[in-house]
């Protein structure tokens, strides 16, 4: 899609600056001279940024509030400014802190996260086959292959742009990477060990469905014996869903904020 262009767009926006920019200069990017753009977002998550940002590149912006969103119209300038700026600051990068390839908007694009970090510390050496849901920029997948036991992992993720930094990061010939929706997986129940900090918000706001669907679909991979090794945020209520899926579940750990279980097919 490098050289495709487009007669007009409708975007949503995301809420961080960085990712929201680069969205927009995007969109600029590939339109033709005089292209409408409405570009919409919650006021309360950067929608009311939207045209100081369009502004800043250029546009001529008329500006309504609509149910709590702040909805932008324009067209692209013959010649619009500032593009390669954002570009650039909402471009993958080699973060030198997480000495990892990252980009704005990815889950826990420039930090490790903190229920991520007390997985990869309590998880024992796994075994087999195996698979990481929503595996981000690859974090827990580089704790998991630290075993030579691992035959193979499976690195899954929504997020297109996770799935391109997680290739870069993990350079082991065992891990291989799939771009999907955990909840559309296929049920194999062939897998040895899955494991997962499961997302909890969905367009911005929370929803607990998302962590038990990835309960359940990791129920689905794991051969009899399996392993789910989870982590989350302790008020999330997945205990139930764990009980319904799982013949054992062993809360392994709590502490700041994060709960942590291994529960056995």
């Amino acid at each position: 899609m490098q050289d495709a262009h487009f007669a007009s767009a409708l975007v949503l926006t995301p809420p961080g600056a960085l990712e929201r920019d680069w969205v927009l200069a995007r969109v600029l990017e590939r339109l033709p001279p005089g292209a409408e753009i409405i570009a919409l977002g919650p006021k309360d998550r950067g929608g009311a940024r939207i045209a100081p940002t369009l502004r800043g590149f250029g546009c001529d912006v008329s500006e309504e509030p609509k149910r709590r969103h702040r909805i932008c119209h324009t067209r692209r300038p013959a010649s619009p400014v500032n593009l390669a700026a954002a570009l650039a600051a909402g471009a993958p990068r080699l973060d030198p802190g997480l000495g990892l390839w990252t980009q704005p908007g990815v889950f826990s694009w420039d930090r490790l996260d903190p229920g991520s970090a007390m997985l990869m510390d309590i998880l024992p050496d796994l075994g087999g086959r195996g698979a990481d849901f929503g595996c981000g920029i690859g974090h827990l997948a580089l704790g998991v292959l630290k075993s030579g036991a691992v035959t193979d992992l499976e690195l899954v993720d929504l997020d297109r742009r996770a799935v391109a930094c997680a290739r870069r990061n993990v350079a082991d010939p065992r891990a291989r990477f799939r771009h999907a929706d955990v909840r559309r997986l296929g049920a194999a129940a062939d897998l040895d060990f899955v494991v997962m900090n499961p997302p909890f918000h969905d367009g911005g706001r929370e929803d607990k469905a998302l962590g038990v669907a990835f309960i359940e679909a990791a129920a689905r991979a794991l051969k009899p014996g399996g392993a789910c090794w989870l982590t989350a945020n302790r008020h999330l209520p997945y205990e139930q869903a764990l009980a319904r899926s799982f013949r054992d579940v062993r809360l392994k750990a709590q502490a700041q904020g994060y709960k942590l279980y291994e529960a056995i097919r």
